[in-house]
């Protein structure tokens, strides 16, 4: 790779380009940020705003707007440009709109000498994330999307707060697909290490009636509510792109549940979708194989499943 190591490309100034280039530069997680839109003034404002907080920070972070020959020597591309979409929009209108989008991004970043890792944020987020690399043609280990990362934050978010407990405390996760398809393995959700299942049974009062499909629904319903108010969300999904670049950049290895290529894990290959991997310089390091049940694992490859499905769609 010949990339900086230290610069971030952003495709899209919308509220979570934005947002994302605020928590990249307030972080100091690299030395400069440059955001490319179509809507060339909008990126202008949106540097120029953030700059500007910056020094009075004493910040020394730069940020600019730019264009995509700006992403030649990035290290990360993240792509955030999209489509907004209403709650409920069914996934092929999703999927056909976004497609187009990419179809212009992708080959323009490619044309200006990327080599660096892509980072999708754009929705549907795993289906896009597949694009973007057969768009790219760059190794799969070097193309991931932001996955079922909010959706493992929603869920500790709300089992801390049932529990009564403080968010660490927590260790669960999400995978599958950001959207539809979720998949909880409950097998792996620990309170201080301790089982839930085991907790449960110790002290069934602390989740009286305690259900896991109510509580994958309520995980569900939290995403619904707040695009339902705001439109879209962005400080949850920019904090979850700007966590999973900083891993990039400071090749960090941390283990978060990333969209990324199965090759033969969890019985599944040549697709993407939200598991668990190691995130390093270079991308996707390895995905981490959980102990799942069989029930787990037979969730999963409905996921799964679908997504294949979809693939073929945008074929």
């Amino acid at each position: 790779m010949t990339a900086s190591g230290q610069k971030v490309a952003i495709v899209g100034a919308g509220r979570v380009g934005s947002t994302l280039a605020y928590r990249l530069a307030a972080g100091r997680l690299c030395s400069e940020v440059v955001l490319v839109d179509g809507d060339q003034r909008r990126a202008w404002a949106e540097a120029a705003d953030l700059q500007h907080a910056l020094s009075a920070e004493d910040n020394a972070v730069r940020v600019r707007e730019g264009s995509y020959y700006d992403c030649a020597d990035a290290a990360v591309c993240v792509v955030t440009a999209g489509v907004r979409f209403a709650p409920n929009t069914p996934r092929l209108e999703q999927m056909d709109r976004a497609a187009t989008a990419m179809g212009r991004i992708v080959p323009s970043v490619m044309g200006a000498g990327f080599d660096g890792v892509f980072l999708v944020v754009s929705r549907p987020v795993d289906l896009m994330t597949w694009l973007v690399q057969q768009l790219s043609g760059l190794p799969d280990s070097r193309v991931l999307g932001t996955g079922t990362v909010l959706d493992t934050a929603r869920l500790r978010c709300y089992l801390a707060s049932a529990l009564q407990v403080d968010v660490q405390s927590v260790s669960a996760l999400v995978m599958g697909e950001h959207g539809e398809d979720r998949v909880i393995p409950w097998s792996q959700v620990t309170v201080d290490g301790t089982p839930l299942e085991v907790l449960l049974r110790q002290s069934p009062d602390r989740l009286p009636g305690f259900d896991r499909d109510a509580a994958i629904n309520t995980v569900a319903d939290i995403a619904y509510n707040l695009a339902s108010v705001k439109g879209e969300t962005s400080f949850g999904i920019a904090s979850a792109a700007a966590g999973i670049v900083a891993s990039i950049l400071r090749d960090e290895g941390r283990v978060m549940t990333v969209s990324a290529m199965l090759s033969g894990q969890y019985g599944q290959e040549d697709v993407y979708a939200g598991v668990p991997a190691e995130i390093g310089a270079g991308g996707v390091r390895r995905v981490v194989e959980y102990p799942l049940t069989a029930e787990e694992l037979a969730q999963f490859g409905r996921a799964v499943r679908d997504l294949r499905e979809y693939m073929t769609d945008i074929s």
